[in-house]
């Protein structure tokens, strides 16, 4: 059995990759010829060169492979051309489902993302069923990837067989970027927080985030979508939990998302005009509006994901974070 995983040289397309070299699949991974080949060192991955971009060259990396894993997005909260978020996250995505299916991919398994599902209205946690529109995607990343899945599930009413997986907030190890939640470990640890805008989030293990893509692939129901987190936490906790860990005061300061919007606005204008990222991403502040908190129990039920506790999972980013120089 061979499998093709995209973004595998990413944080969580890294952990697919390790998962199913663990579970005795044969791995292709696609990568563009200049990717950051980090998280690919010491794998024994069949690599081959492509661009979710070009449709010629998905045909070629699907042949031979029974499975998709399809994990690869531009994953950011700032880009001087927004028009990378679509051109990646939603054509590529088209171009990479409608190339399986011409090729015959046996099952796949989409990443989403967890902003792609709706929160209620008046507070409370989110579930697979939760209503939600494009209206209330905020930023680039989040529109392209509510866009991409709403072709994904297009595809499956036209019988793709693909399964949906939406991660919350992966942390662990092999972050190597890192991505934003990873960011937010790694200038805690360097004491770059002396204060914060309170918000909510799920935060998950990586290797479980993993675990599930595979549970997806065995046990999903085609068409349908799998929450893949942990447990909810306010982000005065995580910080707590990072300082036990650390040693490192937790910020005492808790600042009003609205006196920090401005900030957030005028960082955002500097950095389209320098073409430096933000340190004070727009979005963040924005998304910070909402505590992030999902009911993970589906995925539980019916696939049996894992649940390594946060307190865990931030251990292992703290250390892998530490023992490879990046605080």
């Amino acid at each position: 059995m061979k499998a093709l995983v995209t973004g595998a040289t990413g944080f969580v397309g890294g952990a697919v990759a390790r998962a199913l070299l663990r579970a005795g699949t044969d791995v292709r991974v696609l990568a563009r010829p200049d990717a950051d080949l980090r998280n690919l060192e010491g794998l024994m991955v069949e690599r081959v060169a492509g661009d979710l971009r070009d449709p010629a060259s998905l045909k070629t990396a699907l042949k031979g492979c029974h499975h998709l894993y399809h994990v690869a997005a531009h994953y950011a909260l700032w880009a001087k051309d927004p028009a990378i978020f679509y051109t990646v996250n939603v054509d590529g995505t088209r171009n990479l489902l409608e190339a399986a299916r011409e090729v015959g991919t046996e099952r796949i398994v989409y990443c989403s993302t967890i902003g792609a599902i709706g929160l209620p209205e008046g507070g409370g946690v989110g579930t697979e069923d939760t209503p939600v529109s494009l209206a209330q995607m905020a930023g680039h990343y989040k529109r392209s990837k509510f866009l991409a899945e709403q072709e994904v599930l297009k595809l499956a009413k036209e019988g793709l067989p693909v399964v949906i997986v939406n991660p919350s907030a992966p942390v662990g190890e092999r972050d190597v970027k890192p991505t934003p939640t990873g960011q937010v470990i790694v200038d805690f640890m360097k004491g770059r927080m002396p204060a914060y805008i309170e918000t909510g989030m799920n935060i998950v293990d990586v290797d479980d985030v993993a675990e599930g893509h595979l549970l997806a692939m065995q046990k999903g129901r085609i068409g349908e979508r799998y929450i893949l987190g942990c447990k909810n936490l306010l982000l005065r906790e995580v910080f707590d939990i990072l300082s036990a860990l650390t040693g490192i005061k937790a910020p005492a300061l808790k600042l009003p998302r609205l006196a920090v919007l401005p900030l957030a606005y005028a960082n955002y204008w500097f950095a389209n005009l320098t073409g430096q990222p933000p340190r004070i991403p727009l979005e963040g502040v924005k998304m910070a509006k909402y505590k992030m908190h999902y009911d993970c129990s589906k995925a539980i039920r019916e696939l049996g994901l894992p649940q390594t506790p946060p307190d865990v999972a931030l251990d292992k980013a703290v250390r892998w974070f530490r023992s490879h120089g990046y605080t």
